[in-house]
C-alpha cells in the first residue's frame, strides 16, 4: 500500500489509493441485487448487515466523499444521493449505515477537524474493510438533540486529555462501527459552567470503557443495529474533543434541527426504499392469476391505475430529491430555506408509494413470505430523521408569515 503526504495547520494529510466507484445504471444495480440478497436475513436476525457492508465497500461506496486531498473520490451531494438510493433499494439497514458514514467523511473533507492520527488510523483501516461512522447524539433522557437541549454526556479535561462519560440511546451501526463522533459538553476546570463548550468527542470503537446495551427491537431498520451505548471513564487525547460554534447570538443550536446541503442523503435512501417497494407490487402482479380471473392481475385496469400511483409518488420523490440536489450544486441558495420542507415533501412521496402498494395487495404485501412488508415498515422510519415534519412546517409556517 502506497501513500503521499502533506503538511496542514492540523498536521500531515496522508493520501491512500481509494477506488473510484463505478456510479453506472449497471453497476449500481448489480451493487443493489447483492445488498438485497441478505436483507431479509439481516432483518430477521437484527445482526449487524456484515454482508451488506462489505457489498458496499468492495464497490467503493462507503469511502465516495473521502477527500481528493486524502485519495478519495471526493464525490458530492448529487452521486451521494444515487448511492444511497441504489443501496436503499437493496436494504435500507445498509444504506443507512452508509449515510452516515458518507457524511462523516464530507464534513471532514469540507473542513477538517478530526485528530490527525485517528482520520488516518480510519482512513487506512477503511481501505482494507468496510469501517462505519456514525455521530452518536441522542440519549434516554434528552431525547433527539434537535428538540433543544445539551447532552449529559461529558467530556472531561484532564491533564493528559479527555475522560468520556454518558449513555447514549439510537446509536446506529451498533458494535460495527469503527469510529464514534460521541455529542458531549465540555467539562473543564476553567471553563464557564453557565455556558459550557459543547461539541463530538472523536473515539475510536475499540476503546476500553465502551458498552454496548441491546436496546433496539424496531419495527424497522431492524438490522441497522441501533443500540444503547455507555462510555464509562473512556480516555481521549487532548485533541479529540471538536467543538460545535454557537450562534451569532451566543446560543448554541443542534445543527441537525433545519436541513443544509448536505442532509439529503437519508431521503434518498428511502427513495430506495420505494423503489424497492414499486418493484415488488410489479413482479407480484405480474405473476398472481387468480382463478377466478384467469390471467394476471397486471392485466386488470384496477391493478394498472394502483401501479400508476404508485409511479406518481416515486417519480415526484425522485424528482425532488434529485432537483434540489442539482440546484444546491449549481450554487442555487434561493433553495436553502426550504430545504427542510423539501425532505418533508419527499418523505410523504415514500410513505404514500409503499402504503398505497401494500394498501393494493391485501393480505399478500403483509405477509412475511414476501418483501412488501419489510419495505413498509423501513419507509416509515423516514419521519424519524430531523428535522421532522412538525418542526420543519412550524419554521416554514414561520418565515413565509414573517416575510
Amino acid at each position: 500500500m502506497t501513500s503521499t503526504a502533506e503538511r496542514t495547520d492540523r498536521g500531515e494529510v496522508v493520501a491512500y489509493p481509494f477506488p473510484v466507484p463505478d456510479l453506472s445504471p449497471a453497476a449500481l444495480a448489480a451493487v443493489t441485487a447483492e445488498v438485497a440478497a441478505t436483507a431479509t436475513e439481516h432483518d430477521r436476525s437484527g445482526a449487524v448487515p456484515l454482508a451488506g457492508l462489505a457489498a458496499a465497500h468492495r464497490a467503493g461506496l462507503l469511502t465516495a466523499t473521502v477527500a481528493q486531498r486524502h485519495g478519495g473520490p471526493g464525490l458530492g451531494p448529487l452521486d451521494v444521493a444515487r448511492i444511497l438510493v441504489a443501496l436503499g433499494e437493496g436494504d435500507a439497514s445498509v444504506a443507512l449505515i452508509v449515510a452516515n458514514t458518507l457524511s462523516a467523511h464530507a464534513a471532514q473533507a469540507e473542513h477538517a477537524h478530526w485528530p490527525v492520527a485517528l482520520y488516518d488510523d480510519l482512513l487506512r483501516r477503511s481501505l482494507e474493510a468496510a469501517t462505519p461512522v456514525n455521530a452518536i447524539r441522542a440519549e434516554p433522557e434528552l431525547g433527539a438533540p434537535a428538540r433543544g437541549g445539551l447532552p449529559a454526556t461529558t467530556a472531561r479535561r484532564t491533564a493528559d486529555g479527555w475522560v468520556l462519560d454518558g449513555h447514549k440511546a439510537y446509536a446506529t451501526g451498533g458494535t460495527g462501527l469503527g469510529y464514534h463522533l460521541v455529542w458531549a459538553v465540555a467539562d473543564e476546570p476553567d471553563g464557564d459552567p453557565e455556558r459550557p463548550r459543547v461539541g463530538h468527542v472523536v473515539v475510536p470503537a475499540d476503546l476500553p470503557g465502551i458498552t454496548w446495551v441491546e436496546t433496539w427491537d424496531h419495527l424497522g431498520l431492524r438490522a441497522s443495529n441501533t443500540h444503547d451505548v455507555v462510555y464509562e471513564g473512556v480516555r481521549l487525547p487532548h485533541d479529540a474533543f471538536v467543538e460545535i460554534p454557537r450562534g451569532p447570538d451566543g446560543v448554541y443550536r443542534d445543527p441537525a434541527a433545519s436541513a443544509g446541503p448536505g442532509s439529503f442523503g437519508h431521503p434518498a435512501l428511502y427513495v430506495g426504499v420505494a423503489r424497492a417497494a414499486r418493484a415488488a407490487f410489479v413482479d407480484f402482479a405480474r405473476t398472481r392469476v387468480p382463478a377466478a380471473l384467469g390471467r394476471p392481475i397486471a392485466t386488470t385496469e384496477r391493478i394498472q391505475a394502483v401501479a400508476g400511483e404508485i409511479d406518481l409518488q416515486v417519480a415526484q420523490a425522485e424528482t425532488l430529491l434529485y432537483g434540489v440536489v442539482r440546484r444546491l450544486e449549481a450554487g442555487d441558495t434561493s433553495v436553502l430555506p426550504e430545504l427542510s420542507v423539501v425532505k418533508v415533501a419527499i418523505a410523504r412521496s415514500v410513505v404514500s408509494a409503499v402504503q398505497t402498494a401494500v394498501a393494493a395487495l391485501g393480505n399478500p404485501a403483509l405477509s412475511r413470505h414476501g418483501v412488501l412488508e419489510r419495505h413498509l415498515r423501513d419507509v416509515l422510519c423516514v419521519r424519524v430523521h430531523p428535522p421532522q415534519e412538525d418542526t420543519a412546517l412550524l419554521a416554514a409556517g414561520r418565515r413565509i408569515l414573517a416575510d
